[in-house]
């Protein structure tokens, strides 16, 4: 369905100079084979976004330690068009004549459009695919059978699908890749108040990629996702963070030997989960699966600031708040 909306969309912004949409990426829950036991299951998916002609992104990293994670802004630069040895002759340069450009084109550039500032803005990104989305639903195959419901969000599309017999939700997110990695930065929130030039980097790609890998390695009667499922439905109710439950099976996975998750061992592994979860909570320390670990596949493509980074500790709160520590050992 994505795919279909990025493919109209795409031939409907040929000529212009709004990102370019790439190949939508599934992630998350969903597309690695689990969920959470009474929730909703929610398909979320990232659309890359690469710079039209004339322009360039170029990634800076916010280094303001008040803000959690790593955040980037993502500037765009007006391209010189011209040949090397003759700046400025080219007419339709958007750097050297971006007035020309425009009267020729009848199309503003990214800076006019998407931009606040230099940088590109979350908010305005979303409202002009809804607004792209809305126009081209009549043309996709699936509005004969489905309809189609936009549901606000400053930061994301999301996309309710409903016919007689179900209802499911899309959640569609942007991004820059970072390199030629599996890292991207997103449009995702971090908080309540997250700035709209502000894109958090995030390891989910990675890590739904990393499941993959797993699941062409491990029997074909493994059962790590089984393990997953049932720790996030039973923990899920204990108010633990599901990304920890994950990033633990994740952990396990990338170092038992993928024989020992046949589904005889079931219960062994489990125990180990839940011994891991309580080693953890016990030392307030869990170190993020992705940043900063060098012994991912080969596949996993990570830059080097990511490949190197100090891991950190998903358990941070703990350590900074004496009665969480003792609400989550007494959950346990």
């Amino acid at each position: 369905l994505i795919d279909n909306f990025t493919s109209v969309i795409g031939r409907a912004l040929t000529r212009t100079f709004y990102p370019v949409l790439q190949q939508a990426i599934g992630f998350g829950s969903a597309f690695e084979g689990w969920t959470a036991r009474g929730e909703e299951v929610v398909y979320h998916v990232l659309i890359p976004l690469s710079p039209p002609l004339g322009h360039t992104f170029h990634l800076e990293r916010d280094n303001d330690q008040q803000k959690p994670g790593r955040n980037f802004r993502v500037r765009v630069d007006l391209e010189c068009s011209c040949p090397r040895e003759h700046p400025g002759v080219n007419l339709l340069c958007f750097l050297h004549h971006p007035d020309v450009v425009r009267r020729r084109t009848q199309q503003p550039n990214l800076l006019d459009s998407l931009c606040t500032g230099l940088f590109l803005d979350v908010q305005k990104i979303v409202l002009w695919f809804c607004a792209l989305v809305r126009a081209s639903w009549r043309c996709l195959p699936q509005s004969r059978s489905w309809h189609l419901v936009l549901l606000a969000s400053t930061r994301s599309c999301n996309l309710r699908l409903n016919n007689d017999q179900e209802s499911f939700l899309i959640k569609v997110l942007f991004g820059v890749r970072r390199h030629t990695s599996d890292i991207f930065i997103t449009s995702r929130p971090r908080g309540a108040q997250t700035p709209s030039v502000m894109w958090p980097e995030t390891y989910a790609v990675a890590e739904t990629k990393f499941f993959r890998h797993m699941a062409r390695q491990a029997p074909q009667d493994s059962s790590h996702i089984k393990c997953l499922q049932l720790l996030a439905c039973v923990l899920a109710h204990k108010d633990f963070s599901i990304h920890s439950v994950k990033t633990i099976i994740m952990r396990l996975l990338n170092t038992i030997p993928v024989s020992r998750w046949h589904r005889r061992y079931f219960l062994l592994q489990l125990s180990d989960a839940l011994e891991q979860l309580r080693l953890s909570l016990e030392e307030k320390h869990l170190e993020h699966f992705i940043l900063g670990n060098r012994r991912l596949p080969e596949e996993i493509r990570l830059p080097q600031d990511v490949r190197r980074a100090k891991p950190p500790n998903l358990f941070h709160g703990l350590v900074q708040n004496p009665a969480a520590h003792s609400q989550a050992m007494q959950a346990y």
